[in-house]
């Protein structure tokens, strides 16, 4: 039994032996198989990547080839061309040493030509020389004969010629002189006669004559009772409120208001129409209404400026000008409205520029502010003439400097600088001086008119003195014996600096001295 196990353990044992050994032979076997097998793909590899290093390399000297070739051709190109630009120089520079060659041989040519020039001047020159100191004997031989004939010298002979040359110049320039002068005097006062005429006929105004009253209508006489109020407290009011004068008297249905300023008066007026509409009258409802009024006065004012500048086609006015300008038209002067004179002196001021060719824009709007100095602001302002103040005002907004003058000079306070300054002073005159446009007082018409006399009959040698066309023009008869042509002259300039100085008028006035000598006999 114990056998049987040992040979069966034994058995199982040598069984593992034989099984280890026959494992390990074909684990080598194997192992073998896969050594042959490595190296064979190892060989393969190898044998492929020598393969592909060759491949890898010719392509790479055909690369290198082929850039080679571009490289080559390239530099064979850049030799080529600088080859073919050297070629062209040096071609250039073959012409111009030919083109230099032949100019030297023409300067030659023309050098060897100037130098006998040269020679044949320098003998002619000398032939000449000669001829002149032969004409020059000459000369002296016959001045000589001649002296000695005439018993003058040469250089009083030259002397006497001299002078009469030159009166016979002299009459010659006078008489020419005289003749075109009065030939452009002709002219020139045609051509303004044409230019003025032309302008007036084609501007069309209305004549306007403003009264320092104005009439409130109302519906019944009661009213006036309601305006007048306890023991007058509320006409008082409107009166220290507008600063107008109300009369309420016996005319029916009408209360008058009295006032220099057009402006108050208008307040008043609009003032009274919404307190009689309203109803209620009493001192605060007064003082309510006057202060709407003036707002509204006002706001009229800026419009009115504004659609005259529209109107006129002015632009790029300042605002404090456009409101002057809506102010002229509550002012007057010599009763003509100062808005309406304005708009017809820009008018007439545009078209007067166009016919002599000047700006008519800015002549419209040197005519427009002209007369903006009569409209001041302040008291202090009162006491600058209305034409220098205007002119300040214009400088202070930004006018141009010829409408600036054009406005300053209009009544000659200062110089005229342009052809505008005489155009708006010439226009000022011909709106003021229409019939109708302006209005005077009886008596102090016909002061003005006597102390235009009793200027001219103040200077010496005056017979008769005559105010004629509304007081425009002052005729003066002068004594022959006491005034000649000369002194007459100057005793128009004297007498015209006189009523410059001395009186206040509108427009001009001119003066004319007239010299009369008369002889007289009797045939019996």
């Amino acid at each position: 039994m114990d056998n049987s196990i040992i040979f069966a353990v034994g058995g199982v044992i040598l069984g593992l032996i034989i099984g280890f050994i026959i494992a390990k032979g074909i684990e080598k076997n194997n192992a073998s198989k896969l050594i042959k097998g490595a190296k064979k793909s190892a060989a393969s590899i190898l044998k492929e990547a020598k393969i592909d290093g060759e491949n890898l390399k010719k392509e790479k000297e055909l690369k290198a080839k082929e850039r080679f070739l571009e490289l080559k051709s390239e530099h064979e190109k850049v030799i080529l061309s600088r080859d073919k630009k050297m070629a062209e120089s040096e071609k250039r520079t073959r012409d111009k040493e030919s083109q230099i060659s032949s100019e030297l041989s023409k300067s030659t040519k023309l050098n060897q030509s100037l130098e006998g020039k040269i020679k044949d001047y320098n003998h002619r020159l000398d032939v000449l020389d000669k001829k002149q100191e032969q004409l020059d004997k000459l000369h002296k031989s016959q001045v000589q004969q001649l002296e000695v004939i005439s018993s003058l010298s040469a250089e009083e002979a030259k002397e006497q010629l001299i002078e009469s040359l030159k009166g016979e110049a002299k009459n010659d320039a006078m008489a020419y002189i005289q003749s075109a002068t009065e030939e452009a005097k002709m002219t020139a006062e045609q051509d303004a006669k044409k230019i003025i005429i032309n302008t007036i006929q084609r501007i069309g105004t209305e004549e306007a004559v403003d009264n320092c009253v104005s009439v409130f209508n109302i519906e019944s006489d009661d009213v006036k009772g309601r305006i007048i109020g306890r023991e007058g407290r509320n006409i008082r009011a409107i009166e220290a409120a507008t600063g107008v004068e109300i009369i309420v008297d016996d005319t029916p249905e009408a209360i008058i208001l009295s006032c220099f300023d057009s402006v108050r008066r208008e307040i008043a007026r609009l003032s009274l129409h919404k307190l009689v509409t309203d109803g209620r009258i009493h001192p605060a409802r007064i003082e309510e209404v006057v202060k709407k009024t003036q707002k509204q006065i006002e706001q009229e004012i800026i419009e009115v400026g504004k659609r005259t500048v529209i109107d006129l086609g002015i632009h790029n006015l300042h605002p404090e000008l456009i409101k002057m300008v809506g102010r002229m038209k509550y002012r007057s002067s010599y009763g003509q409205n100062l808005l309406q004179h304005s708009r017809e002196v820009a008018k007439l001021c545009g078209v007067m520029a166009a016919e002599l060719g000047l700006n008519p824009k800015f002549a419209k709007r040197a005519g427009l502010l002209h007369d903006i100095g009569k409209v001041p602001d302040a008291e202090a302002d009162m006491e600058t003439p209305h034409a220098i103040l205007g002119m300040q005002w214009a400088e202070k907004y930004g006018e141009k400097d010829d409408v600036c003058n054009a406005i300053g000079a209009h009544h000659d306070e200062i110089e005229m600088k342009s052809l505008l300054s005489p155009i708006i002073q010439v226009c000022d005159a011909i709106s003021g001086a229409r019939p109708g446009a302006r209005r005077q007082v009886l008596d102090s018409y016909i002061q003005r008119l006597k102390d235009l006399e009793d200027i001219a009959f103040g200077f010496n040698g005056v017979k008769k003195a005559y105010a004629i066309q509304a007081g425009r023009e002052l005729r003066v008869i002068v004594e022959s014996e006491k005034v000649d042509d000369q002194k007459a002259a100057d005793l128009s300039f004297s007498i015209s600096q006189k009523v410059q100085t001395d009186m206040t008028y509108p427009g001009q006035v001119k003066v004319t001295v007239i010299r009369e000598t008369r002889a007289v006999n009797i045939a019996k």
